[in-house]
């Protein structure tokens, strides 16, 4: 109730200050589990995504979100919890199961999960290269996968900025990618590698962006380490 609370009572301010046009919204199954796949420019695309599609969105966030201290921590954790946003440690392995898991039992229940199989947000404004993470949890739960092009959001928010500027933005739904189910020992890394790769592929097209086949996690830690050097 408070995700479309937050929604319905920030949506119009969200709309009119990123000035957002969409297409393709006809592309989300009315009902039943969804994954969607986009890319990550900026911040709002967590905002914008979920003003733009006609279904609730649950998405992971950084654990830093949820481990604040005093009230501001607690204003966050309740803040992300109440707009359908739950935990995940990024240092992957193990740590990194447990949001899994949680968004399985997401897909399980019928509802859709957000994800950015970049990982991280563009260091550049470039597409990079897919963890398979989302093609994975398509075929163990059988989940259509709807990938989305965000456009625009870095300009009006680039790196190291909090307050965006005003300006225009665009959200496109593509096609449904339909994914069998396949149970996890069935799996081939062949057949993990080549969803993802569609799935980026076909948010290239939409999103127009230069496509870099590297995960975007080395391009930052190589501009962090040129920084300290």
């Amino acid at each position: 109730m408070l995700y479309w609370f937050f929604v319905k009572l920030l949506g119009p301010l969200a709309r009119t200050w990123f000035g957002p046009t969409v297409e393709g919204a006809g592309n989300i199954p009315k009902d039943g589990a969804v994954i969607i796949a986009s890319n990550h420019l900026a911040v709002i695309d967590d905002a914008l995504l979920p003003i733009t599609c006609p279904r609730m969105i649950h998405f992971m966030g950084k654990a830093e979100y949820f481990n604040g201290k005093g009230f501001k921590g607690r204003f966050k954790k309740w803040w992300f919890s109440s707009v359908g946003v739950f935990p995940v440690d990024r240092s992957g392995g193990s740590k990194s199961l447990g949001a899994m898991e949680t968004a399985r039992s997401i897909l399980e229940h019928g509802h859709i999960f957000g994800i950015h199989p970049e990982g991280t947000r563009s260091p550049d404004g470039r597409l990079y290269r897919g963890h398979t993470g989302v093609a994975r949890l398509a075929f163990e739960t059988g989940t259509t996968v709807v990938p989305a092009a965000i456009i625009g959001t870095r300009e009006l928010q680039e790196p190291g900025r909090v307050l965006p500027h005003r300006g225009r933005t665009k959200v496109i739904f593509g096609k449904p990618i339909p994914v069998p189910y396949t149970p996890v020992n069935s799996l081939t890394h062949e057949e993990v590698r080549n969803l993802t790769d569609r799935i980026m592929q076909e948010i290239q097209e939409m999103s127009g962006q230069r496509y870099v086949d590297v995960y975007a996690q080395v391009i930052k830690a190589h501009q962090a380490k040129k920084e300290l050097d």
